[in-house]
C-alpha cells in the first residue's frame, strides 16, 4: 500500500460504554474523518477474540450488528475509499497466520503475558481457554497481515504490540527479507495518537477500577444504550467521599475526580465545580451532559439502515482480503507451504 496503515478494533461482545466511546471509539473516528486522505484506516470487528473468554454466543451477531451502527451513528465516514470495516472471521488469513505465527512462538513469551496471568487469575483453570493465552499471537495477525504500522493501544495491550514487533522481526531476519512491517514501537504509538488515545474512565461505584464492560452489575458502568434516566441514577448515586468540599485528586479522591473528568470530556467546566461544597451540583451536571448525550446518540443509532450493514461490511471485507492474502501468500512461501 502507498499509505501508512492504521488499525484498530474493539471487542463486541458486551455492550460499549462511555469509556470506550471517549477512550476509542471518538478518537479513532476524528483520525478518519480527518486524515483519511493520509493514511489508510482498517477499523476490524474482532469477533474471533471476543470469544476467547466465555460470553453469550446467542448475542454475538446482534452485538456486532450494534457495533456496527454506532461507529455509523458516529459519523464514521465508510464511503471514503481508505476506510475499511470488517469483520475479522470473514477473513480466513487472520486464522492461518495465527497458527504459523504460533508454530515461531516459544511457551514462555505467552506465559509471561501479564494480561494472560491477570485474566486467568479471574476466570480460574477450568474457565481459562488456550485462546485466551494465545490471544496475543491472533492480534500479530490481526496487524501484521495488513502491514499496520501504527495500532492505538493502552497500557495492558502495550506487551502485545512488542510482542508483534518481535515476532516480525524474528520473521524478516530468519528468511532475510522484509516479510512483515513491523508496527511503530509504544511510545511512538502514543505520540502518533495523542494523549485521548488509551483515556480511563473510571466505574462510578468502585473508582479505584476502570470502568469495564465485563463489570457484572453494570451499576458502575454507563453503557452506550443505557436509558438517560438510568444513566443519570447511575451518576447521581455514584462515589465520592466524605470530604468538605470539590477537589480534583486522583490518588485520595478517585471517585470525584472521576466525575470531574467525565464532566470535562462531555464538553463541561471541572473548574466551576473544585472548591464547592457539596457534591450534588456536580453529580447532576455530569448526569445533565451524560443523559444529553446519549439520547442524541440513541436517535441517530435508531435511523441508522439495518440493510445497509451487510453491504458495507461485505465491501470492508472484499478490500481487506485482498491485502491479507498478498501478506499470507508471502509467508506460506517463505515458510515452504506454497
Amino acid at each position: 500500500m502507498s499509505k501508512p496503515v492504521v488499525l484498530t478494533g474493539l471487542r463486541v461482545n458486551n455492550d460499549l460504554h462511555i469509556g470506550n466511546y471517549l477512550g476509542a471509539l471518538l478518537p479513532m473516528i476524528d483520525f478518519a474523518r480527518n486524515k483519511a486522505d493520509d493514511y489508510q484506516v482498517n477499523l476490524f470487528i474482532p469477533d474471533l477474540h471476543s470469544i476467547t473468554t466465555p460470553v453469550d454466543y446467542q448475542q454475538l451477531q446482534p452485538s456486532i450488528q450494534a457495533t456496527v451502527k454506532t461507529y455509523l451513528a458516529l459519523g464514521l465516514p465508510i464511503d471514503h475509499q481508505d476506510i475499511n470495516l470488517y469483520r475479522q472471521s470473514r477473513l480466513p488469513a487472520h486464522s492461518e497466520l495465527t497458527w504459523i505465527l504460533s508454530c515461531f512462538t516459544s511457551f514462555g513469551e505467552m506465559h509471561r503475558m501479564t494480561q494472560f496471568k491477570d485474566k486467568s487469575q479471574q476466570l480460574g483453570n477450568e474457565r481459562t481457554s488456550v485462546g485466551l493465552f494465545s490471544y496475543p499471537i491472533l492480534m500479530a495477525a490481526d496487524i501484521l497481515l495488513h502491514d499496520a504500522e501504527y495500532v492505538p493501544v493502552g497500557d495492558d495491550q502495550s506487551q502485545h504490540l512488542e510482542f508483534t514487533r518481535d515476532i516480525a522481526e524474528r520473521f524478516n531476519k530468519k528468511f532475510e527479507t522484509e516479510l512483515f512491517i513491523v508496527p511503530k514501537p509504544v511510545k511512538q504509538q502514543h505520540e502518533f495518537f495523542g494523549k485521548e488515545q488509551g483515556l480511563r474512565i473510571r466505574d462510578l461505584v468502585d473508582p479505584t477500577k476502570k470502568m469495564s464492560k465485563s463489570d457484572e452489575s453494570g451499576k458502575g458502568v454507563i453503557f452506550l444504550s443505557d436509558a438517560p434516566e438510568v444513566a443519570r441514577k447511575k451518576i447521581m448515586s455514584a462515589t465520592t467521599d466524605s470530604c468538605s468540599e470539590v477537589a480534583y485528586d486522583y490518588v485520595s479522591r478517585p471517585g470525584v475526580s472521576n466525575l470531574l473528568d467525565i464532566l470535562e470530556l462531555f464538553g463541561g467546566n471541572k473548574n466551576d465545580f473544585i472548591g464547592q461544597q457539596q457534591y450534588g451540583p456536580l453529580k447532576q451536571a455530569v448526569a445533565d451532559v451524560v443523559a444529553d448525550f446519549l439520547s442524541q446518540l440513541q436517535e441517530k443509532i435508531q435511523s441508522v439502515n439495518t440493510a445497509d450493514i451487510e453491504k458495507i461490511l461485505q465491501s470492508g471485507e472484499d478490500a481487506a482480503t485482498t491485502t491479507a492474502n498478498a501478506t499470507l501468500q508471502r509467508i506460506q512461501l517463505a515458510v515452504g507451504l506454497k
